[in-house]
């Protein structure tokens, strides 16, 4: 049968090395499912695999799209769908990784049935947004929602203004509406996700930030800057250096803070993927034959 075998956990954990070298032991292609790594305009930012690691196994879905396009969730799930399709054909065994959990679920379990809601409830959403800023809307989504509170990028306004307007809309949590419809799949999939004790996640989280400053990232926010106000760029890292061009930040607090948001995310990352029960956890420094060993039992 057909299998997908799927690579989660929290970013900077080190799913991309993982990534390759099972796509090299099992001579299959990689599907990246990070919703960012889409992007060519956002590189260093989004820690898109270098050419060395794009070049050990073949990648699909990095830096394909503008930001400049309309793409989501549910436009990803049927381009990746069909790029399995055509990828099973050559090999059964196929390689997904990333970090965005709604991009990981739409693949594996299907998008998931929203109902339509009056467009003037994200209208008066996003005035709302304007005028009084994120924060009132999260807080907003923490009385009517707080499941979605705890588990969406609360830090990007697009998904708290969807999350609101489904709750507003319908009367009833956006979160009761995830996993209802589940869409049969030609393949199965195995989870394996990486993690380390919250240290560990944290300092290698802090260390990628400096390298990213050190790679250039300032250099490409700027190039970036006056077009901050796409969905695409309402990113960590992103996000809090358009505060320092603004003016409204020193340049070693807005780092600061993308360290600090970035552990948040990790945060709600482990939270998203410790749902599924059927995640085989591994620590990020266990030896990849003790992985490949394990998935090639799941696989039989």
């Amino acid at each position: 049968m057909n299998t997908l075998i799927t690579i989660v956990g929290p970013t900077a954990i080190g799913k991309t090395a993982l990534s390759i070298q099972l796509a090299q032991h099992f001579k299959s292609d990689i599907i990246s499912c990070d919703s960012r790594q889409f992007y060519k305009e956002m590189c260093i930012g989004t820690a898109v695999p270098d050419p060395d690691e794009l070049a050990a196994a073949t990648h699909h879905f990095i830096q394909n799209r503008s930001v400049f396009e309309d793409y989501n969730v549910g436009s990803f799930e049927k381009d990746a769908l069909q790029k399995l399709d055509a990828l099973f054909e050559k090999n059964p065994i196929q390689i997904m990784v990333g970090g965005s959990g709604l991009y990981v679920d739409a693949v594996v379990k299907g998008f998931d049935y929203f109902p339509d809601v009056d467009p003037k409830i994200r209208e008066a959403l996003t005035e709302e947004l304007n005028s009084s800023g994120l924060s009132t809307l999260q807080h907003k989504l923490k009385e009517l929602d707080p499941t979605t509170y705890q588990t969406i990028a609360i830090d990007n306004p697009h998904r708290v203004i969807r999350a609101l307007e489904i709750c507003i809309g319908t009367g009833l949590p956006y979160s009761s509406f995830i996993n209802k419809d589940k869409k049969q799949r030609n393949f199965k999939t195995i989870k394996v996700g990486l993690t380390a004790d919250r240290e560990i996640i944290y300092d290698r989280i802090n260390r990628r930030v400096d390298i990213m400053m050190e790679n250039g990232l300032l250099e490409e926010a700027k190039a970036l800057y006056p077009h901050k106000t796409l969905n695409a760029l309402q990113t960590v890292g992103y996000r809090e250096l358009f505060e320092y061009f603004d003016g409204n930040w020193e340049l070693d607090f807005a780092v600061s803070e993308i360290k600090k948001n970035t552990r948040r995310f990790a945060k709600r990352q482990l939270t998203w993927f410790r749902r599924d029960q059927n995640t085989v956890w591994f620590d990020f420094q266990d030896d990849i034959s003790i992985i490949i060993s394990q998935v090639s039992e799941l696989i039989k």
